[in-house]
């Protein structure tokens, strides 16, 4: 996969999950125009593919002692990171930013074994 589909699948990934959190999570307040909207997924995903990696890097030893559940951690620290950068985007509270964080776990999951079959 080249760098440019990866890029657009994250990006329709991020998009789905992003409105999906919207609409089913209270506290979550993401802009629903389509140039806000385009805007924060674009910075998911740049968070997903840039500093994301660095993250997973920083805590391994915690996803090792956890047997996994580290990654969650990861999840949410990316999400967070969305939430500090961009003013338009709002996760109030910590249970909401679980929640999105499973619904973005499973968006992707569904998205990557869809673009495994096609």
């Amino acid at each position: 996969m080249g760098i440019i589909q990866k890029f657009a699948l994250i990006f329709l990934t991020s998009a789905i999950a992003l409105y999906l959190s919207s609409i089913f999570v209270d506290g979550v307040s993401i802009p629903l125009r389509l140039e806000g909207f385009a805007i924060v997924a674009a910075a998911l995903t740049l968070i997903h593919l840039f500093i994301r990696p660095l993250i997973k890097v920083a805590l391994t030893p915690i996803t090792i002692l956890t047997l996994g559940l580290g990654s969650v951690l990861v999840n949410v620290l990316t999400l967070y990171l969305l939430d500090l950068i961009l003013p338009t985007v709002a996760i109030s509270g910590f249970l909401p930013l679980i929640f999105t964080t499973f619904i973005v776990s499973i968006v992707n999951l569904v998205v990557a074994a869809a673009a495994k079959i096609i």
